[in-house]
Formats: C-alpha cells, structure tokens, sequence
C-alpha cells in the first residue's frame, strides 16, 4: 500500500510515529500560548511590562477629615471659653478699700473735688477709681469718679463709714498707677500733677453745704471727711487768696445726686 510496510510483531509504524509526533508539538505549542506573560518580566513585544502593584483596603479619607475638623473645632471652643471668661486679677485695695464688682448702695452720697491752678479748674479725670474704664468695668472702688459728673466723687460703700480725701488720693493714684499713669499725691507741696513752684501757695476752702458758703481750712486737707454736698477746693496760686466758685448741685447732669 502507499502507506509503507506494516510491522506485526506490536512494533509502530513510521507513519503512525509522525502523527504523534505533530500532535505533540502542537498540544506543547497550545500549552505556551495559554500562558499569561508575568508582570516584570518581556512580553512578546520584547517590553518589560511593569510590576504589579498590591493595594491594601482603601482608607475612608473624608470620615476622617470631618473627625480631625470637628477637634479641630471642639479645641477652639474650649481655648476661646477660657481665654473669655476666665477671671480678671482683682485690683489691690487702696488706702483699705477694695475694689469690688458691682457698685454699692447700701451708702450712697456724693462730694465735690475742685483742683484750682492759677485761677483754671482743673477737671478730674472720668472714670477714677473704675478699674478697666466706664465703658467695660472690672472692678469699683467705694470712691469713685463718673464722667457724667463733673468733679463729683461718689461714695458708694456697702457699709456706713467714714472717707476721707487722702483715701481719695490714694484710690486716684491707685488707679492711675494700675494702667501706666502717673501718681497722684497729695501733700504741703503737691497736688495731683501740680507741685507749687516758688512763691506759690496752697489754699483749702471747704463748702459744707450749710449755706454759709467757702470756709478756709487751716488744717491739713488729707484729713477732710468727706460729707454728702460737701464742695472741697484745693486753690494754688502765686497770687492773693480768692474764693473759689460755686458748685451747683441742680445743673443739668448733677441733679439728683
């Protein structure tokens, strides 16, 4: 036949062996093609493909910058509602009256400070013995001074006692020195910010309210004590003696003290 010999005895056939062989060589070839190209290694372009790279679980990233807002925020508060309320160094007491929070009533009564320089009234400052200002108070001596009213010190303590206007002075430049202002002393020599130069002289007058008008004071003006309508006035000149002016107790802004 055109297929060559045929062997007997169980041995192949030399056609039969190139059949196997073909379908070896094709199964193997089969085989390699199944085979995925590994990351890192050539693929058949001869390009290295890059590594695969392995990822973890993904992280939630927004639940945690609300998180670290909301701390954020949570510490904030904290920091500004201590920062606000935490409370302000009470003023040291001057001349052995403190400064409280609240202003007085139980003794409530006013008196009038005139400073008179060469003849010019010498206003007092609005606001003394009002520690952190009138606008925003932190504390009230039991003498003080409004800006409303002029010259008037207003006694306001929560007990009846007497006041005298060296403790005045002592709250005045208490309260001075407490915010970066100059002393405030009074003596033979000083008065306020004025010290009497040569030739000058110190009178005190002191109107009582009895309708006897301005009476000269000899004595020293430290120990004056302070009375209800009572007008106090510390004259300097180089000049003679003269009266010093009235208060009036009905002007606009005084009535009713």
């Amino acid at each position: 036949m055109g297929s060559g010999p045929v062997r007997t005895d169980g041995a192949s056939h030399p056609a039969e062996a190139r059949k196997v062989k073909r379908y070896s060589t094709k199964a193997m070839a089969s085989s390699t093609r199944s085979k995925a190209p590994q990351r890192g290694t050539k693929s058949k372009s001869g390009r290295r493909l890059p590594p695969k790279v392995k990822t973890g679980p993904q992280v939630p990233w927004l639940p945690v910058v609300v998180a670290v807002v909301l701390v954020a925020t949570f510490v904030g508060l904290i920091v500004y509602y201590y920062v606000n309320t935490r409370p302000t160094p009470a003023a040291a007491a001057a001349a052995g009256i403190p400064c409280d929070q609240l202003e007085h009533s139980q003794t409530h009564y006013h008196a009038v400070l005139q400073i008179i320089h060469e003849g010019n009234v010498t206003a007092l400052p609005g606001g003394v013995g009002i520690q952190g200002g009138e606008s925003s108070p932190t504390c009230f001596y039991w003498l003080h001074v409004h800006s409303a009213n002029k010259n008037v010190i207003h006694i306001e303590s929560p007990k009846d006692q007497t006041f005298t206007l060296s403790q005045f002075f002592e709250v005045w430049n208490q309260w001075s020195t407490n915010k970066g202002g100059p002393k405030e002393p009074l003596s033979a020599t000083q008065v306020s910010s004025f010290t009497l130069a040569p030739g000058e002289k110190l009178y005190v007058y002191v109107d009582a309210g009895d309708g006897k008008g301005a009476q000269p004071f000899t004595g020293d003006p430290a120990t004056i004590v302070l009375k209800m309508h009572e007008v106090i006035s510390l004259e300097i000149t180089s000049g003679p003696a003269t009266p010093p002016p009235g208060f009036d107790w009905t002007a606009p802004g005084n009535a009713g003290l």
